[in-house]
């Protein structure tokens, strides 16, 4: 219950100063919500920005942000691109993460960024031991309205009987049978694996 507020409290507020463009949340779950106005197939190109981190592994804001990406781009709804933190294109809008934007703020990124959306967003949370485990809250923007596309706030634990079943389904769909199994325990101690995994998860709420 705390998740489900939390991630209508994410989706609420009006995304750029000065504009009346809100359509209420509707949760497809707890933990992700979809803009029913809007398509994201209708999008064009996703810039998906590297992710902020709020754990004590630095590394893994990287890791994440590239595994978002593959796993985005194979849904093949939209184009997908990258850009760092630190790039000069990114730097240069002076964009806060957490903040609204305006409509000159929105133009400027989508002609610097050359996207119609962008995907931003937080590891809240990521501990590789005793059992991995990672959070999430992530949003996608569109940069032609400020409108709130798709949002999703999530914690996945490998010691979580959900998650479990949830690694099975996902080597299942991506492993010929036999080689799964070996895969899911692989998983449960590779982070890089988990951090797949979380992204493959993350992916699929986007339709």
């Amino acid at each position: 219950m705390d998740r489900l507020k939390s991630l209508i409290l994410l989706v609420m507020p009006v995304l750029f100063a000065g504009c009346s463009f809100y359509t209420a949340p509707v949760l497809t779950t707890d933990y992700y919500w979809l803009n029913p106005s809007k398509s994201l197939s209708d999008v064009g190109n996703v810039v998906i920005v590297e992710l902020d981190n709020n754990s004590k592994y630095p590394n893994v804001s990287t890791d994440m942000t590239n595994a978002l990406f593959q796993a985005t781009q194979k849904r093949q709804l939209f184009g997908v691109s990258a850009i760092k933190q630190a790039e000069p294109r990114w730097k240069s809008l002076l964009l806060n993460i957490d903040s609204t934007y305006t409509f000159e703020q929105l133009a400027a990124a989508k002609k610097t960024l050359n996207g119609d959306a962008i995907l931003v967003g937080t590891i809240t949370d990521y501990q590789p031991y005793p059992h991995l485990s990672i959070g999430l809250k992530l949003k996608l923007i569109d940069l032609n309205d400020g409108q709130l596309l798709w949002a999703i706030e999530q914690i996945w634990d490998s010691a979580d009987k959900t998650t479990e079943y949830q690694i099975k389904h996902f080597y299942s769909e991506q492993m010929r049978s036999g080689f799964a199994p070996l895969r899911e325990q692989l998983l449960v101690i590779s982070s890089l694996e988990f951090i797949r995994f979380v992204a493959f998860e993350v992916a699929g709420t986007l339709k």
